[in-house]
């Protein structure tokens, strides 16, 4: 194992400054490999050598302590003081990181280009009720909701039709680490009841009416928009599988270009409206009662989890972004075909071993690709199959013991 982390390849000569990647997860190894296709080099800043993204062979890494999202702003400041007089574009995949470096933007313009809306606007969509009034003040299809602060709050469930799923409004760490990101409830009191013991640990939750549909009824639109009236890079997506099932996060997805024409047009709209610059991306679910896309949720001045699968099939976003932080005119899309289907492996085994068939497969074509696995960047899959032998061998001897 040693050795392979001892791997190295040398980079190819890059074009333009290096872009600052924050994060380490498979997110942020699909942005250092999109960017390296576009011989973009890459440094990365991230919480450990043994993340994903740390350990591919497109980035100079560099460790910070990311205990606390806010240590994100002093790490980026120490690293700019390396490259005097060098602004750089910084590009964020993890949510926390994007409200810590909207607040503290002052302190990071100056080294970096910061490809961020507004304070206001970063705060008003990153928090799920406030999104959701602006959408439904703009006559977007969006699910009815009710935030609870309080019990107090709970009677205005009995205004909500169930199922239901409950979800904190905010970046709430605290409540993340005792209960999901999602909850489905299938009634009003088991809502109540659920709900009384996340108070304890939140005062700040919000409760939707479920939108119908298995998980191959959700799609994306990721894009990048610029500060004008340019016309955005965009891509649209939909989920084959997702872990946990019907309420956690991209299993596999696919391109849906047979919803680009609605999708697009719908996401450039409201985020135009919104003021939002950058990188971001809308989830949708399709409601087929009402034949319409719903809003579900917004990611905001970051990539997507899933955001290399439009590379795979053409959409350079994160290139599209560096160049956007240049000033230079966004890179053409690319139509690959057949189209590629992205995978995070071990939430589809999941995904696969609680569901085996998905309701609304790709076309037979379609190509999987492993979003560890790659043949000219080999050590994130490598090194993920030791540290999982070493903890099936660790298991087992604790068993025997």
């Amino acid at each position: 194992m040693k050795r392979l982390r001892q791997l190295s390849f040398r980079r190819p000569p890059a074009e333009g400054p290096a872009a600052v990647v924050v994060g380490g997860g498979l997110n942020a190894l699909g942005v250092a490999r999109s960017l390296a296709r576009a011989n973009v080099a890459v440094d990365l800043l991230a919480g450990s050598r043994d993340m994903p993204a740390a350990r591919s062979r497109h980035v100079k890494f560099r460790r910070y302590d990311d205990s606390r999202s806010e240590n994100v702003v002093d790490a980026l400041a120490d690293w700019a003081a390396r490259y005097p007089g060098l602004r750089r574009p910084l590009i964020l995949t993890e949510e926390e990181k994007v409200a810590a470096v909207s607040e503290q933007r002052t302190r990071l313009e100056q080294d970096y280009v910061l490809l961020l809306p507004s304070e206001d606007t970063v705060d008003r969509l990153l928090h799920k009720d406030r999104f959701h009034a602006a959408a439904e003040a703009g006559g977007y299809a969006v699910p009815r909701t009710r935030r609870i602060r309080s019990v107090a709050d709970l009677d205005s469930l009995s205004t909500l039709v169930p199922p239901l799923v409950i979800k904190p409004a905010g970046r709430q760490p605290e409540f993340l680490a005792h209960f999901p990101r999602a909850t489905y409830m299938d009634s009003i009191d088991a809502a109540r009841d659920r709900l009384q013991h996340m108070l304890a640990v939140s005062d700040d939750l919000i409760v939707q009416e479920w939108v119908g549909g298995d998980d191959s009824t959700i799609y994306f639109c990721l894009q990048c928009l610029a500060d004008d009236d340019r016309d955005p890079v965009s891509f649209v997506g939909r989920k084959l599988r997702a872990w946990p099932r019907q309420t956690g996060g991209t299993a596999r997805c696919v391109a849906a270009p047979e919803a680009a024409a609605v999708l697009a047009p719908i996401t450039t709209r409201f985020f135009r409206e919104q003021g939002v610059v950058g990188l971001a991306g809308m989830e949708y679910k399709w409601r087929a009662d009402t034949q319409e896309y719903v809003m579900i949720e917004p990611t905001i001045g970051r990539t997507d989890h899933q955001e290399e699968v439009a590379t795979l099939n053409g959409v350079n976003l994160p290139w599209a972004a560096y160049r956007q932080a240049l000033g230079l005119d966004a890179p053409r899309t690319m139509p690959v075909a057949p189209v590629r289907i992205w995978k995070d492996p071990m939430a589809d085994a999941n995904a696969a071993a609680a569901q085996t068939e998905i309701a609304r497969p790709a076309a037979s074509s379609a190509r999987v690709v492993d979003a560890l696995w790659r043949r000219n960047d080999p050590v994130p899959a490598l090194l993920d199959l030791c540290d999982r032998a070493r903890a099936r061998f660790t298991r087992a001897v604790g068993r025997v013991s």
